[in-house]
């Protein structure tokens, strides 16, 4: 059942500095960034905002919530 998810405008860049912030990935910084993953049109800019964020949860340096 394929899924409708719009992402809104400059939220990956939000999610980026709240986690920069709080050096915590929440639900909804989860799901954000599910939605952002499965659009087809993100920036080059958009994509290493995901890959950092992604890096820094595997390195432990982001804890999830």
């Amino acid at each position: 059942m394929p899924y409708d998810l719009q992402l809104i405008p400059g939220a990956i860049f939000a999610i980026l500095a709240d986690v920069a912030e709080t050096h915590t990935l929440t639900l909804s910084d989860r799901f954000g960034l599910m939605a952002a993953v499965m659009d087809e049109h993100l920036t080059e800019d958009e994509c290493r905002a995901i890959n950092r964020l992604l890096r820094a949860v595997q390195r432990g340096r982001v804890s999830l919530a």
